[in-house]
């Protein structure tokens, strides 16, 4: 793993705060012209300290006058899934069907672009915010793919800083090009645009 994910809790967490809350990172410097999408990288093992943390850097932030938007994938599929009239019916289906007649459902009906994207823009357009946390990317695997979230976020998003907290590692290799490696160990998302937070010095 990288050098700053093999870093002790608290000292993650430090880290965190203290690009976050920079002039440097707000204001999307040093990234040459990309876009403002940051991974948060850290162990599966590791999400319910992660989760834990996510809170207390929204706290530690809120202190310094910074607010953070937090949507988490999850919880807003369900939702979706909810206002669509269909979550009880794919519950009471989802013991009868196969798991690949489950994912094509919930793919079609929580399609990124068609679908959560515009839910989120709006969250977006109605909230004063300095930096959106993105979470859930575990729970809604494999209907919800990162990848396809952040690049259908790309136009939406763009004015603010974005960190999406990811179970598992992010790598960008001249040779190999970038890897999101969901749990470390599923090696197919490819997504170029975004920043490891942990690589990133103010």
């Amino acid at each position: 793993m990288a050098r700053q994910e093999r870093k002790s809790a608290k000292e993650r967490f430090d880290h965190l705060v203290a690009v976050i809350s920079s002039e440097r990172f707000l204001k999307k410097q040093g990234l040459g012209n990309e876009v403002p999408f940051f991974i948060c990288p850290y162990d599966a093992e590791d999400a319910v300290e992660m989760e834990r943390q996510r809170g207390h850097i929204t706290n530690k932030l809120s202190n310094r006058g910074l607010a953070v938007l937090e949507i988490n994938l999850y919880d807003l599929a369900v939702q979706l899934l909810q206002e669509r009239g269909i979550w009880v019916e794919i519950l009471e289906a989802e013991p009868s069907i196969s798991k690949v007649e489950l994912k094509e459902l919930l793919q079609g009906v929580l399609d990124p672009e068609n679908h959560l994207i515009p839910i989120i823009a709006d969250r977006l357009n109605s909230t004063k915010y300095d930096v959106l946390f993105l979470s859930g990317v575990g729970e809604v695997f494999p209907y919800i793919r990162s990848h396809n979230v952040l690049n259908n976020l790309q136009s939406t998003a763009k004015d603010r800083p974005t960190v999406m907290f990811f179970p598992g590692s992010y790598t960008h290799e001249l040779a190999t090009g970038a890897s999101l490696d969901l749990f470390g160990r599923l090696h197919d998302d490819k997504y170029y645009r975004a920043f490891n937070i942990f690589h990133y010095e103010v």
